[in-house]
């Protein structure tokens, strides 16, 4: 290729000038599509859109930031480990931004230490983002947010969490009690929780929820094994606690500790729920497959995702005219075939 064959390859790349021209517009009136304006007739929107299909036109993401003081870039900070939870609820935040114009930008926390999260936000920063979405399970984010006093608006995605104006969430400590409440309805008085990790919120308000509702039964809790999550803990935790515990019941802190645990019931030559019943928390997809299928608590992970980007870019002003305002849903018990009386 000679030297002269580049700038004729860049030369075909379609310009906004082209979609102008095509759909029989201003180039303005291109860049006010491009830019979600919400100042136009809807059938002027469409001829372009459809020019800017017809030409494969790309915007210069760069361009348009230096041509209007503004990059349509928000920043996701999110935890060190990542669950099924969080990649719903960033998956559906991305969604309704990406609708609204708007691209996302990514960092995770290498740890909870205040050093790593707050490098982690300097980072997110320093793009220029204009909104922070921090999907923050960790109970250390969440003062580090408030501390920084960041000069662009913050929403806080957790599934559990204080009720405050920039936070959306679900209560998981009732969502623990229900499932206690409905091992205590069968007819169960030994129950074990085995718990998450000590420093995500979650992890606090579902063993909160635990604890709470088996006072409330007037029952004995048994103290809680703190977890990580994981199927292989769920199940390594299940062989010890078998030997040496006499329970009838399992609550786990989420559907893959759960998991691992029935796995360990099974190691073992025993059966769910004949002769342990276990209830898990999230409602992951696998749920309803597994043998037998679990008993859990479900969460709208994708509503709560919505909801946070929506509040977010209502802060940002953009209009959701015409939209109606997305709310999650509220935790619910799913009983499947893991939980059954006691066998006595």
């Amino acid at each position: 290729m000679s030297e002269t064959d580049i700038p004729d390859a860049a030369a075909k790349a379609p310009s906004i000038r082209d979609v102008a021209r095509l759909a029989g517009v201003s180039y303005q009136t291109v860049s006010r599509v491009i830019n979600n304006s919400p100042q136009l007739r809807p059938e002027t929107a469409a001829r372009v859109r459809e020019a800017i299909a017809e030409l494969k036109f790309v915007p210069n993401q760069a361009a348009r930031a230096l041509a209007t003081s503004r990059t349509r870039l928000i920043g996701v900070l999110g935890p060190r480990t990542t669950t099924h939870g969080v990649s719903s609820m960033v998956q559906a935040a991305e969604s309704a931004a990406r609708r609204a114009g708007y691209r996302l930008t990514f960092t995770n926390l290498g740890t909870s230490a205040p050093d790593d999260v707050r490098a982690s936000i300097d980072h997110l920063v320093a793009q220029s983002i204009e909104g922070l979405i921090a999907v923050a399970p960790q109970t250390r984010v969440v003062p580090i947010l408030d501390e920084m006093k960041l000069p662009v608006p913050v929403r806080i995605v957790s599934s559990t969490g204080p009720a405050t104006p920039t936070a959306t969430f679900n209560d998981q400590v009732a969502g623990a009690r229900a499932a206690v409440r409905h091992l205590v309805d069968l007819g169960h008085s030994r129950i074990l929780h085995i718990a998450g990790p000590r420093d995500w919120l979650e992890a606090d308000h579902r063993m909160r929820g635990y604890l709470a509702e088996m006072d409330a039964q007037d029952l004995s809790p048994r103290p809680p094994i703190l977890g990580d999550w994981s199927a292989q803990f769920g199940f390594e935790a299940g062989l010890e606690l078998l030997r040496t515990e006499d329970a009838t019941a399992v609550f786990a802190g989420n559907d893959h500790m759960a998991l691992g645990f029935m796995h360990a019931v099974r190691a073992i030559g025993r059966s769910v729920p004949e002769d342990i019943s276990v209830v898990g928390f999230d409602d992951v997809p696998e749920a309803a497959h597994l043998w037998p299928p679990l008993t859990t608590v479900r969460q709208d992970f994708a509503g709560i995702g919505q909801r946070a980007m929506w509040d977010l870019l209502t802060d940002l002003g953009v209009s959701h005219e015409g939209q109606s305002m997305p709310e999650p849903d509220h935790l619910r018990l799913i009983v499947r075939s893991s939980t059954a009386p006691p066998n006595r």
